[in-house]
């Protein structure tokens, strides 16, 4: 199914409309695909880099604590046993790589499943083009305005961007600015509203179309 959306200026006035691809924002939405695109992104961030020391790794450990009989506490045989204070974990966690990988053609229908999904529930806006040179943080709240993204999280879509741009988007709450080409599943999905700029639209029909 074909969404036809309005592009939008800073001003919030109509410039003209725009007929999403169909392929990429009508598809009937594959959920499960959804999930595993978003659980392989998550995976994908974890650092794998906790380490914590098992008995034989903690100090101590060289004697018995004390006699076996007539103490009157429990027999001890070491100092390193995970149930005393300062003994090592029974099943320490190592590092370990949490890479998982997902078929190209899996990841592409996840992010169309994502697009369609949101078109669909009317979350899709598309504005004019964002001018690098001269944008400031007080511009990128006025197009988000215009796009009815002023509260919220927002994921904005541009064709490129620069480190001006994102240094003015980082000062607005719940804002995320990516390039098309970095689009994921996850992002699509964490946000209310998806703004995509003109470029962008080109963009991703470019990189993600069939």
């Amino acid at each position: 199914m074909a969404h036809t959306i309005p592009i939008l200026t800073r001003a919030g006035q109509t410039k003209g409309e725009v007929t999403l691809p169909a392929g990429l924002f009508g598809i009937e939405p594959n959920e499960h695909v959804m999930y595993e695109a978003v659980r392989t992104y998550l995976a994908n961030q974890r650092a794998g880099t906790v380490s914590k020391k098992t008995r034989a790794e903690v100090a101590g450990g060289g004697r018995k604590p004390w006699r076996q009989k007539h103490t009157g506490r429990a027999r001890a045989g070491s100092n390193t046993v995970p149930h005393w204070v300062g003994g090592g974990l029974a099943f320490a966690p190592k590092p370990r790589d949490h890479r998982m990988k997902l078929p190209k053609k899996v990841k592409r229908l996840a992010l169309r499943s994502a697009l369609s999904s949101k078109a669909a529930a009317g979350e899709i806006r598309a504005t004019e083009d964002i001018e690098l040179a001269k944008v400031s943080t007080k511009d990128v709240a006025a197009i988000l305005k215009a796009a009815d993204a002023g509260a919220g999280k927002v994921l904005l879509v541009v064709r490129a961007a620069d480190e001006r741009l994102l240094m003015s988007a980082r000062n607005i709450a719940k804002l995320i600015v990516l390039e098309a080409k970095e689009l994921t599943t996850y992002h699509l999905l964490w946000a209310d509203r998806v703004v995509l700029t003109e470029g962008a639209l080109k963009a991703v029909e470019e990189v993600f179309g069939e």
